[in-house]
């Protein structure tokens, strides 16, 4: 089918009938709006959620169902006294703990479920202790927020606003009044996502902006990519919107939608623009200038973009909401990209005209017409020239060189981001601060095991007191004969009971780690071996564990996926085995230096504060196989653009290392511009607050610009020199397979009498 498209068919219709094609891409950017106004709030989440069954989902759901319905937050305030002030016999301080109370149930039941005062708790309540810091200086008030996760979510809000008007007119000098818990978490790691977006894209544009304007020569020229990239975003994220109805979506998915579109929106813009003003110079009328570059750049971004699509889809196999939501979002924005440049981009320069030339830049000489591209001076041409003569050293020095970047990766420490490595000023880190210094816990630490089977049968029974001794004995879960496990809470069928069992540390440390670990592994079957009963342990721990495993085990699939997708659409496209086998490895090689740069810098700390990047002891679970398919589709991206230029040389001398010179020289500027937007553009995301959005911002950045130079300038010129024609080795058994070509089809001589450029990818300078 892709073989009987045409994409200069499709970019001309667009410049003969560019208002229709305006107006209906203006239709869908306001559709997307008014979608993005309407649904975009309630179509995301901050939660990890499981679309298969581990453990502590199964733990989750036997309490939801068995138990008490949707599990309920409980949020933690802490009113801490001024220095030297005793919280339980200080009036003042009971009244401010008095009037916390009051507001939280002035707000309803349909807010917060209930609050615990310490003050109304009976003489020798045992849970009063537990709500007194050791030295007496700062108490404690569980707040149960009503419904389950998303209605706490939702209500949040008034609960900060009632603490907030209490700390600014109500709380004496000296006193602090803080709050945290899953609610409070998950609003501050949205607000941080979202303002982490929204300085992104302030850092990522300007920063495009110049170099497009540079590249370009003209400012009219430089902002077109730049309208494409952000009608782009927005119609991907009114899109996502409407599947957020049905399937709640991750809220890191405004974050993929908006980077991942700002760099390939403008870089598939930048070749297309590139070869029409090329054209253009080359003395073809205006609609013959958009067909050609219709019948070349715009077939070449539809390849490269099936080619990011196909490694995106990778994503989808995992069962869990942030995967399926980063691949969905990834997938939309690059379709929507490919299919704005494929029509509205020709209908805008149908439009614009010479116009795109206003605007010149001082200093910025034009861009080379399709005649130099064949020049032996500049910089791309030294270079390649240095590579043909000496492949080798090439070869094994840079191929060294990342090999040595990978190692760094193999210390990697995959946990997601806890509450410490939130910005200090939100409230969840300042809370789990004075929690961790006061009582030596954070809210989000309990660890709940859920028995489903007869509780009142005497195995059950009898099991339970087995793990309470053998808990009681390991220091991990507090002092002997000091572990206070709560429960079990039974349900009214006395079917299924729940255990919280209190460990020392937040959900991500280490030690609560281990402790989930030896329940599950350990303690559990021991107690309950023999008795008629399911055991589960659920708990953020849990999840954090399960998601560990499940990224694990899917890798290899995910991996081999994407390799085999990538190798079978460049084997049908170049018509080789060599070529894809060729530009799998090397892509290999520049992803897992990226992973071993971000460990080296972020993980272990060398360099961080020259990018002003928190060392940070865990790489996020979900990282590394992100990167790994958006990298790989990307780097893909530009090695079609660059093979598709060879391939096309070589068809027509029979020369393969002319070929390959030629290729590198007249694409070595364009995709080097192209590099550089898009590190400008996950360089933005980078310099964010939040630890997630910054160390996948910065892996981009880097791999992004270790693939555009190091690799394609290098590693495979020297390849592909060494290998000889080998590189176009086509088996016999494979000739059934369609002849699909990215090259398109030559146009005719320029009406100037030239001889134009060979059709293909977008030609660029050698400066």
């Amino acid at each position: 089918m892709l073989s009987n498209l045409s994409t200069e068919n499709l970019a001309r219709a667009s410049a003969l009938h560019p208002r229709r094609v305006v107006f209906a891409w203006l239709a869908l950017f306001v559709l997307a709006i008014a979608s993005i106004a309407t649904l975009f709030a309630d179509s995301v989440t901050t939660q990890f959620e499981f679309l298969n069954s581990p453990e502590s989902k199964r733990a989750l759901e036997a309490t939801e169902d068995g138990l008490r319905g949707p599990e309920q937050i409980t949020e933690i305030v802490v009113i801490r006294a001024a220095p030297g002030t005793s919280a339980v016999t200080d009036p003042e301080f009971r009244n401010v703990v008095d009037e916390l109370a009051s507001g939280f149930s002035e707000l309803g039941p349909d807010v917060v479920s209930g609050a615990v005062n310490y003050f109304d708790l009976p003489a020798g309540a045992p849970q009063a202790e537990f709500l007194v810091s050791r030295d007496g200086n700062t108490l404690t008030m569980p707040v149960v927020m009503a419904g389950g996760f998303e209605e706490a979510e939702a209500n949040i809000g008034k609960v900060h606003d009632l603490i907030d008007e209490i700390s600014e007119d109500s709380l004496p000098a000296g006193y602090g009044l803080y709050i945290a818990g899953e609610a409070t978490f998950s609003a501050d790691f949205a607000e941080g996502n979202q303002k982490d977006a929204e300085q992104g894209e302030m850092v990522a544009m300007p920063i495009a902006l110049v170099i497009l304007a540079v590249v370009f020569g003209a400012v009219a020229a430089a902002v077109m990519p730049m309208i494409l990239a952000i009608a782009s975003i927005v119609i991907a994220i009114g899109a996502v919107s409407v599947v957020g109805t049905f399937f709640q979506l991750s809220v890191f998915v405004q974050n993929v939608i908006t980077m991942i579109g700002l760099a390939v929106g403008i870089d598939y813009a930048l070749f297309i623009v590139s070869r029409y003003r090329e054209e253009r110079r080359a003395g073809r009328e205006k609609i013959d200038a958009i067909g050609v570059a219709g019948a070349t750049a715009s077939r070449a971004v539809l390849f490269s973009g099936v080619t990011v699509v196909l490694a995106l889809v990778g994503l989808l196999i995992l069962p869990m909401n942030v995967f399926l939501s980063l691949g969905i979002g990834a997938i939309f924005v690059v379709t929507i990209a490919v299919v704005a440049t494929l029509t509205l981009l020709p209908a805008a320069l149908s439009i614009m005209g010479d116009g795109i030339e206003r605007l010149r830049v001082p200093f910025i000489k034009r861009s080379t017409t399709i005649s130099d591209v064949t020049s032996q001076s500049g910089f791309w041409a030294w270079t390649i020239r240095g590579v043909m003569r000496w492949p080798w050293v090439a070869l094994i020095v840079t191929a060294g060189f990342l090999v040595v970047a990978t190692i760094p990766y193999f210390d990697l420490n995959a946990e997601s981001a806890g509450v410490d490595e939130l910005p200090d000023e939100f409230r969840a880190k300042q809370a789990f601060e004075v929690l961790q210094e006061e009582f030596g816990y954070s809210p989000d630490a309990p660890i709940t095991i859920v028995i489903e089977g007869d509780i009142d049968s005497d195995g059950v029974k009898g099991a339970l007191e087995d793990l309470r001794a053998r808990l009681a004995e390991d220091l991990s879960f507090g002092p002997p004969g000091a572990l206070e496990v709560e429960g079990p809470a039974a349900s009214g069928a006395r079917d299924v009971a729940v255990l919280s069992v209190p460990a020392t540390g937040g959900a991500w440390t280490e030690p609560v780690v281990d402790s989930v670990e030896k329940l599950r592994d350990i303690y559990i079957p021991a107690a309950f071996a023999g008795v008629d009963a399911e055991v589960n342990v659920g708990g953020l721990t849990s999840e954090e564990i399960d998601t560990i495993d499940l990224t694990s085990t899917y890798q290899p699939y995910v991996i081999g996926l994407v390799l085999a997708l990538s190798f079978v659409l460049l084997m049908i496209v170049f018509r080789s085995v060599v070529v894809p086998v060729t530009a799998i490895i090397l892509n290999l090689l520049s992803v897992g230096a990226a992973y071993g740069v971000v460990v080296f810098v972020y993980q272990q700390g060398n360099g961080n504060e020259l990018f002003g990047f928190p060392e940070t002891p865990t790489i996020q679970p979900w990282l590394p196989l992100m990167m790994f398919t958006i990298l790989f589709g990307l780097s893909m991206d530009y090695q079609v653009f660059l093979l598709s230029r060879i391939r096309e040389r070589y068809d027509r001398t029979g020369n393969n290392a002319e070929a390959v010179a030629h290729g590198i020289r007249s694409t070595a500027g364009l995709i080097t511009g192209a590099a550089l937007i898009m590190v400008a553009v996950f360089g933005g995301f980078a310099s964010g607050d939040l630890v997630p959005v910054g160390q996948f911002g910065f892996g981009m950045a880097v791999a992004i610009l270790i693939d555009a130079t190091v690799i394609r300038t290098l590693l495979v010129p020297a390849a592909m020199k060494i290998l000889g024609d080998t590189n176009w080795y086509f088996p016999k058994f494979l000739h059934w397979l369609p002849d699909v070509r990215v090259e398109g089809v030559e146009p005719a001589p320029s009406p100037s009498g030239g001889d134009p450029e060979p059709v293909g990818v977008p030609a660029g300078g050698d400066d």
